[in-house]
């Protein structure tokens, strides 16, 4: 290769759309054409071809790229697959996405690095929901150049008004997704039509093939000429005599002299010394691996980010972001989620789901949750101030991923719009009494009791007898109930899972107030969702929440029913109800549990009595 034909530099694109659109054929074409397939490569795929292939007694160039066995089978894309090739004049590599809107989250992943965006859409078929989706999706994460690729081409009669059809409705569709360019080539991915070679069966297209396109569109995210940002991923300190801040420089440009800021704390420092691979250099810039040392010993840690003086990123703990989800479990507004934001992990919840996107007609609905695959405007609070920029301006610092607390699965993903200083000017007030003087005064530890159980689990009427014991021994103490809060502080909540978590986190707040003026507090709940009975335990100190779970079975419940609350549920009449038509997450590790259908609640309640002692006497 004669190096000096090589004018552009390395290009990442995908390829998506809806399922069987034939994307993964379109890069095997692209392969082929490019002589980028090994001779015994192409012996596999002419063998596989007539154990998996679709195309009859012709090679098969989509099992180039569709690597999974289940895959082969199927015919479809589930996992992205990556493929590298050259031409004389530039570099690509490429991602294969899958169609099928439960892989929605691969697509997600592919597109997040790439810059180009290859929409193919079925002649045959035209735009459908799977179409509009992605292409949302690649206008979220930073896409600003899309090639639509109206496929398949030869089995529509190489018609020019099915394809200038398709083109009208996507250009209609996509006129306020942002993107840049929008270059539509109709294509036969099986027989090479317009991919690489310009095809005579449609005269009616004068434009670029696709190669040709690719080869020449300038994408280039000048990564070096926004801010710097270095997000630390290790503080590197193996001796007393060395101390550098580790990681890979997110976006600008770094040199020796200059003076940087720690984004969360504000605190000043001088660039001494930049290490790379091959030792000290002078300047460091995007993408480039290195560890920084500053002249003074500035407060550091893993995940917070070193940035110019004069362009600081904006630093807050909420924030308005695009969220898709990716999850079976849905979003709720005000459960708590892991939170990862560059080299940054905490806590966050969506305080307000401002809208959901419709993305076949790109309108904005009301909502109250967030399903699988479903993109909503959310606002987010996070339990630190952490560093951010907007994900227009900069992907890898305005980008976020939502993990549930549970089952460690990626949950969501986020990209940052702005960021809410509503609560700049809010700050902790210090008191010259407090929770440790107060708990003093009063002479015990003070704790929530937090009662668990289906409806007519028993959990009131324990909680009820384990107060009254509490206050003849001199303990000060208070009930919380759901019955009776319902009736003021959380009569505006329903029954919804949503309103279920919100209902626990305003309770899990008064406690907390509570804890902190001394006192005893039982709480009994239904509480159904481990996720919220973990947070109000997170809210409170070490042991400072015990968890007593009333573990009745529901046909004893229903048996005390006195309120004919199941009877209902069961008819129909009542919607959302726990154990019926609304799930109830017993507790994992409850600090105790009682049997509610065997032993009397006098009992019960000595149970509790006797942990609270032991804790008491712990202490």
């Amino acid at each position: 290769m004669d190096g000096t034909t090589l004018s552009r530099g390395l290009l990442r694109l995908l390829t998506c759309g809806s399922v069987d659109d034939g994307k993964s054929t379109l890069i095997g074409r692209l392969l082929y054409d490019s002589q980028m397939i090994m001779e015994d490569t192409l012996a596999a795929i002419t063998r596989d071809s007539r154990k998996h292939g679709t195309v009859g007694e012709d090679v098969d160039l989509a099992l180039l790229v569709d690597g999974l066995e289940a895959e082969r089978q199927q015919g479809i894309t589930i996992d992205v697959a990556y493929r590298f090739f050259t031409t004389p004049k530039r570099s690509f590599i490429v991602a294969d996405c899958p169609g099928h809107e439960q892989y929605t989250r691969n697509m997600a992943t592919g597109a997040s690095n790439c810059e180009l965006a290859i929409i193919l859409v079925d002649a045959r078929k035209g735009l459908l929901t799977q179409t509009r989706r992605h292409s949302y999706i690649c206008s979220l994460l930073g896409i600003r150049h899309v090639v639509l690729a109206v496929n398949k081409i030869d089995l529509v009669n190489f018609d020019q008004q099915v394809f200038d059809r398709i083109v009208g409705e996507y250009a209609t569709f996509a006129a306020g997704l942002g993107f840049h360019t929008m270059v539509p080539i109709p294509v036969s991915g099986r027989f090479g039509d317009n991919v690489s070679a310009r095809s005579g069966n449609t005269p009616w297209y004068r434009g670029e093939t696709l190669l040709e396109h690719l080869e020449s569109v300038s994408v280039e995210e000048e990564l070096t000429q926004i801010p710097f940002r270095f997000p630390v991923q290790w503080v590197n300190r193996p001796n007393q005599d060395f101390r550098g801040f580790s990681g890979t420089v997110a976006s600008g440009a770094v040199a020796l002299g200059e003076k940087l800021v720690v984004a969360a704390s504000g605190v000043t420092s001088q660039v001494t010394r930049i290490l790379g691979p091959a030792g000290e250099q002078e300047r460091a810039t995007a993408g480039d691996a290195i560890t920084i040392c500053l002249a003074d010993e500035v407060d550091v840690a893993r995940g917070d980010v070193l940035a110019p003086m004069a362009d600081r990123p904006a630093v807050a703990d909420q924030f308005a972001a695009h969220v898709l989800w990716m999850d079976e479990e849905p979003l709720l507004p005000g459960r708590q989620y892991m939170m990862r934001i560059g080299n940054l992990w905490t806590t966050a919840s969506v305080t307000t789901l401002k809208h959901r996107v419709d993305v076949t007609t790109l309108d904005h609905q009301s909502a109250t949750r967030l399903s699988l695959n479903e993109i909503g405007l959310c606002n987010l609070s996070t339990a630190q101030r952490v560093p951010m920029d907007p994900y227009a301006q900069n992907r890898l610092t305005g980008a976020f991923i939502l993990v549930d607390r549970f089952t460690n699965r990626t949950a969501g993903c986020g990209m940052i719009n702005f960021a809410l200083h509503r609560a700049t000017n809010v700050h902790h007030e210090h008191f010259l009494v407090d929770k440790a003087a107060r708990a003093a005064a009063l002479g015990q530890k003070p704790m929530v009791l937090w009662f668990t159980g289906l409806s007519g689990s028993g959990k009131s009427t324990v909680a009820k007898l384990v107060e009254q014991a509490l206050h003849r021994a001199g303990r000060h103490t208070y009930s919380l109930d759901g019955d009776n809060l319902r009736h003021g502080l959380n009569r505006d909540l329903g029954f919804t899972d949503q309103d279920r978590v919100e209902n626990i986190r305003r309770v899990g707040e008064v406690a907390k107030l509570m804890v902190d003026a001394g006192l005893i507090v039982l709480a009994s709940f239904i509480s159904p969702f481990r996720a919220e009975r973990q947070m109000v335990r997170e809210m409170l100190g070490e042991g400072e929440f015990l968890e007593v779970f009333v573990d009745t079975p529901i046909e004893v419940c229903m048996e005390r029913d006195v309120k004919g609350l199941y009877a209902k549920a069961k008819r129909g009449e009542i919607a959302n109800f726990t154990g019926v038509t609304s799930p109830y997450e017993p507790p994992e590790a409850a600090d105790v549990v009682l049997d509610g259908s065997g032993p009397s609640a006098e009992a019960l309640a000595q149970q509790v009595l006797e942990l609270i002692e032991r804790r008491m006497s712990s202490t």
